[in-house]
């Protein structure tokens, strides 16, 4: 390969302080162009939320342009690697579409429809200049009480394994050099979707204005982060499996955990890191941490770095105090602690990924793609995957589908007519939240649009009515979904459907004659006592923008073809998942 010549050349030329600088990945609010001119910083990243004070497309531009062309002036002109959460669409951009969360996209079991929706991200990020994808989480989740269940594609290995790998396929294209294609990750390596129930010790401080209440304005994780407690052969079968079809499918970076395994920290594990991953399946690309991952190795930050770096970490999150990271790695090599040689094959795998993803010949965003965003043809694509993700999960007397010719239909709950409900976390915002946050469809207006005569769409967002008297109608649509979360934000001890939920479905059940129940939501939620008073109920988990996706299939335009990636269980008592159950719905549910 020719650029391995470049790359030994280069390595010839860089200083101690140059090649720190390209396993250096700062956080976007916390540099400027100058910083990287100055460190040779050789990552920028924009977390969840991490959007330029003007979240549009030109803003975006520009901001990716300035941290590329900082980068480019100095000694050497090594381009950085930018990168973003873009886990279900280019969702820290405003206008970008949002497709269904993984959970969703796993109910399709349809590998070439989550390639087309790899390509279409793709397309989307290359436009502003972003070639690389913290994305796909090939996590195996295991407890649905993990705020993160919703970003695995399914409980079973095999099918995360699939789809992950072929998500990879389709942000990364044909050629990964191509100017629309990016990088894709693996994450989170080790076991992160094994973890047990009240192992996690991460105290988080809660953002502002979200909806969440701790002590000292500190939110405890319980799952997330936690401690992965199982032997290594369950660990190969269950978590090691999406890892081999990532890089067999092409992946040059793997994200290490937050968690542990038995209690040793993935950043620190160089077993898993070193031996396994870039030993035994022979992984040439690079190994990133987490969000300031490695700072929870050791309440020492220099031993932190001396254990990450050896143990097989070669690119650090820092992703604040970049300074001392930088200062405290430099010190660690004049010490002998880590060798010359260690950060040589950092580095090398480094620039091999950016010599591969053709950053040296276009490191700037190209004018040419900017109209990628935001397409009719992408936001068609969604409302395909939306449709396709829709799982069936009762339908007494045949209640769906609904006819067009239905004369009032009553619908209810907030999440009938808000984009944000509809996406969930990671979507603008790190958390989320509700509201108008991105252009979109709601569900409601999907109905609205397709009936011949929308004013016989009454919609109480309370489940009132109270303008209708007695009256009843025909059909009565309560849409229920979760506050948006994200990571551990979204642990919860209690999945059973929340009282004012219960209290909706109370209320629309006597307004008509048949009820359906539209569940959004990040994983399956309890409901067996409030299943009886419904006669159709449909998981449609997080659908993203397209709400019109749901009233396709809803009215008859399409089929349902869902099927339930994860069990569905009757009670608290069936979580964590294990075999022998009796759920309420099986694994494979649906269609």
């Amino acid at each position: 390969m020719a650029y391995i010549g470049k790359i030994n050349e280069l390595l010839a030329r860089m200083t101690l302080e140059e090649k720190i600088g390209q396993m250096t990945q700062v956080e976007k609010n916390s540099l400027t162009p100058e910083i990287v001119k100055r460190f040779f910083i050789g990552s920028v990243l924009s977390g969840g939320g991490g959007y330029p004070i003007e979240n549009t497309l030109q803003g975006w531009v520009k901001m990716v342009s300035d941290f590329q062309e900082a980068a480019l002036q100095t000694r050497l002109g090594i381009p950085l690697l930018y990168g973003v959460d873009a886990v279900h669409g280019h969702n820290n951009l405003s206008g970008a579409v949002i497709f269904p969360h993984n959970i969703g996209l796993g109910a399709t079991r349809d590998e070439e429809l989550v390639y087309r929706i790899g390509r279409a991200t793709a397309e989307e990020m290359a436009a502003t200049g972003v070639h690389w994808n913290f994305a796909p989480t090939i996590a195996v989740p295991q407890d649905l009480r993990w705020g993160r269940t919703y970003e695995g594609y399914a409980q079973n290995p095999q099918w995360a394994a699939k789809l992950g790998a072929t998500y990879i396929r389709g942000l990364q294209g044909d050629r990964l050099d191509d100017p629309l294609s990016v990088l894709g990750t693996a994450k989170h390596y080790l076991g992160d979707g094994g973890t047990t129930w009240g192992t996690s010790r991460m105290l988080f401080p809660i953002p502002p204005g979200a909806p969440f209440e701790g002590e000292n304005n500190v939110f405890a994780f319980t799952i997330d982060q936690g401690d992965t407690r199982v032997d290594e052969a369950t660990l190969r079968a269950t978590h090691l499996t999406p890892y081999i079809a990532a890089i067999q499918a092409g992946a040059q970076v793997v994200m290490a955990s937050f968690s542990s395994w038995n209690g040793h920290k993935l950043h620190a594990h160089h077993y898993l890191l070193s031996e396994v991953l870039k030993g035994e399946l022979g992984f040439e690309g690079f190994i990133v941490s987490d969000w300031a991952g490695i700072d929870q190795v050791s309440p020492d930050y220099h031993q932190a770095v001396v254990t990450s770096i050896n143990a097989g970490v070669d690119m650090a999150m820092v992703p604040h105090d970049y300074e001392r990271f930088i200062s405290t790695l430099k010190q660690a090599v004049e010490q002998g602690e880590i060798s010359p040689a260690h950060i040589d094959d950092a580095v090398g795998r480094i620039l091999s990924v950016k010599f591969k993803a053709g950053l040296f010949e276009r490191p700037l965003p190209d004018p040419e793609y900017l109209s990628l965003v935001g397409t009719a043809q992408h936001r068609q694509l969604a409302r395909e995957a939306v449709a396709k993700s829709l799982v069936l999960l009762k339908n007494d007397e045949q209640t769906l589908p609904l006819s067009k010719n239905t004369p009032t239909i009553l619908v209810a709950g907030r999440a009938a007519d808000d984009i944000g409900l509809q996406c969930g976390g990671w979507t603008i915002e790190w958390l989320g939240k509700p509201g108008p946050i991105t252009p979109g469809t709601t569900i409601l207006s999907g109905i609205r649009a397709v009936l011949p005569h929308p004013d016989g769409v009454i919609y109480d967002q309370n489940g009132l009515f109270k303008q209708l008297g007695d009256q009843e109608a025909e059909i009565g649509i309560a849409v229920l979904a979760e506050m948006p979360y994200a990571e551990g934000f979204g642990d919860r001890a209690d999945l059973t459907l929340p009282p004012e939920d219960v209290l909706l479905i109370q209320r629309l059940r006597p307004r008509c004659r048949r009820l359906v129940v539209i569940l959004l939501s990040g994983r399956p939620l309890i409901l067996t006592d409030q299943l009886p008073l419904v006669d159709a109920l449909v998981a449609a988990w997080l659908p993203g923008t397209e709400g019109q996706g749901v009233t396709d299939v809803l009215f008859g335009d399409l089929p349902f073809t869902g099927k339930l990636s994860y069990n569905w269980p009757r009670n608290m008592q069936q979580i964590p998942l294990q075999g022998g159950m009796d759920p309420l719905f099986p694994f494979g549910y649906g269609g």
